[in-house]
């Protein structure tokens, strides 16, 4: 929850004049790579778990939805495509939300070194808890999502609708 990486390397800045970032603490869903080993997971798990119930020429004859023959060189490309954007997005969505949460907290917090005034101090901190519990929210909501959305590509490569 504390965007620590953030922190650390602006201290290390003002204080040592370094450019170098620091990959020292935060959330983990804050990195990239994190997300996107994740989505790549559910990206794997989705194809093999459908191979695995349906078989490889099942699974990838039911990969588009029935269609007149004349259509079909239409639907499977856009199929295959919408197939590879979702790993994409579901990294993105979790790693852009965990990140702006961590950026408007950081902001917050750097107007104390901004305005070096007490009152603005105090306002900072406590605009920062009150945005902390909203960040954890959103944490707790995007796992649900990802997981929801993780749990429903799954379950429409094993059961197809159509």
């Amino acid at each position: 929850m504390i965007p620590t990486d953030r922190f650390i390397t602006l201290f290390s800045k003002l204080l040592t004049g370094s450019d170098e970032a620091s990959h020292l603490g935060g959330a983990a869903t804050a990195n990239i790579w994190v997300t996107g080993g994740l989505a790549m997971t559910v990206f794997v798990v989705t194809h093999a778990a459908g191979i695995r119930e349906q078989g490889l020429f099942a699974y990838l004859k039911n990969i588009a939805p029935p269609a007149p023959v004349w259509l079909l060189p239409l639907i499977y490309p856009l199929e295959l495509i919408s197939h590879m954007v979702r790993p994409f997005t579901l990294a993105v969505r979790l790693f852009a939300n965990m990140v702006a949460g961590h950026m408007v907290l950081a902001t917050l917090l750097g107007l104390i070194l901004l305005f070096k005034n007490i009152g603005v101090a105090g306002l900072s901190i406590a605009g920062a808890v009150a945005l902390s519990f909203l960040e954890l929210l959103v944490a707790v909501l995007q796992a649900y999502v990802f997981t929801f959305l993780a749990t429903l590509y799954i379950g429409s490569s094993v059961s197809p609708e159509h």
